[in-house]
């Protein structure tokens, strides 16, 4: 493989947006993008989950293209270029690891956290911003709600233990149940995203990491599922000719395989 540089692909991405270059990459706005960074980022933690490092090197790649397509366009408009983007995170990094670039301590990683949050607190008071304004709008609702009770959590805004966080949930499942007795269904919708929001922060003080376990669940549903729909094509059969029982039984092979 002809190794290029990173600056290649800078140049590349230019020529692709010039006059005479690509029809379709000329045609695209950073709207237009949106979607395939998010695409792309979910890429790359798929192959992350899935250890293969030769889709991640292509995914981690693509990645980049967005990040070098965007600088492109911005270039365009005279806001900044990817140069500009690349010093603004070296200088940020710089900035926030006082523990190697100045004289700050930090003995364990737990410290660089509590660094880390601080010297955010303080860029945030500089541009008037919230402790909760570094959130993207649009994480998905786990994720999300992991990371503002994370960010809360580090300025002190949280339960000492596990054991308040299940007394919460305890407390919100309740008042879901009573919603759904009264049929309210604005109700339930709003007592479900508590209990939801509330199973996170249960994780979050597990350390682990809701959006991933979830996504493990789904995985583990879809192979379960699929093996009962292998199991009913080897009998000849449909869901629409089968019962209930018949698919549980399938799909207590499918959890005794999992265990095996």
């Amino acid at each position: 493989m002809d190794r290029k540089s990173f600056d290649d692909l800078v140049r590349l991405m230019a020529r692709l947006r010039a006059p005479g270059g690509c029809p379709w990459d000329r045609e695209q706005t950073m709207e237009t993008l949106r979607p395939f960074v998010i695409e792309e980022a979910y890429e790359v933690t798929h192959a992350i989950e899935t250890g293969d490092r030769e889709a991640l090197r292509e995914e981690v790649g693509d990645l980049l293209l967005q990040a070098v397509f965007i600088s492109e366009i911005a270039r365009e408009e005279g806001s900044f270029d990817v140069g500009d983007a690349v010093t603004s995170i070296h200088d940020k990094l710089v900035r926030r690891h006082p523990h190697v670039f100045a004289d700050v301590d930090a003995k364990d990683a737990e410290t660089v956290l509590t660094n880390w949050e601080r010297l955010k607190s303080e860029e945030r008071r500089e541009k008037n911003e919230g402790v909760l304004s570094g959130v993207p709008a649009a994480l998905p609702a786990l994720l999300k709600a992991y990371r503002l009770t994370e960010k809360a959590a580090r300025v002190g805004f949280d339960w000492q233990n596990p054991e308040d966080v299940f007394a919460k949930l305890d407390e919100e499942v309740g008042e879901l149940r009573e919603a759904i007795a009264r049929k309210d269904e604005h109700q339930i919708e709003h007592e479900l995203g508590d209990v939801l929001f509330t199973i996170v922060n249960v994780a979050r003080k597990m350390g682990i990491d809701a959006e991933q376990a979830l996504q493990r669940s789904n995985a583990k549903f879809i192979r379960r599922f699929e093996h009962v729909e292998s199991r009913l094509r080897e009998e000849g059969k449909s869901f629409d000719r089968t019962n209930l029982q018949e698919m549980d039984s399938f799909w207590n092979e499918a959890r005794r395989e999992d265990k095996e």
